[in-house]
């Protein structure tokens, strides 16, 4: 399995919505990284265009796509881009 890192772009017009829907999109979430596809996730916190970043493992770029399909924010329209580049750490380690 290879380690890609996705980015999520939020609708920054939607908050209201991101906000509805976060539970649910980080119980989607838990179910991954408890299956091992997901390493970890978590929001950008700078003042730069509202997203996340996630690491998860998965054999090829659409497969690690596919593999966010459903997440509740991907299906109510709330993330623009999803963008995802393997990635390979050579110094420190990842569960």
């Amino acid at each position: 399995m290879t380690l890609f890192a996705v980015e999520y772009v939020y609708d920054q017009n939607r908050t209201r919505d991101l906000d509805a829907l976060r539970p649910q999109h980080r119980t989607f979430l838990g179910g991954l990284h408890e299956a091992g596809s997901l390493v970890a996730s978590g929001p950008w916190l700078d003042a730069a265009a509202p997203g996340a970043l996630l690491l998860v493992r998965a054999e090829n770029h659409d497969a690690a796509i596919h593999l966010l399909d459903s997440d509740p924010f991907h299906r109510a329209h709330l993330i623009v881009r999803r963008t995802a580049r393997a990635w390979s750490p050579v110094v420190g380690t990842l569960g």
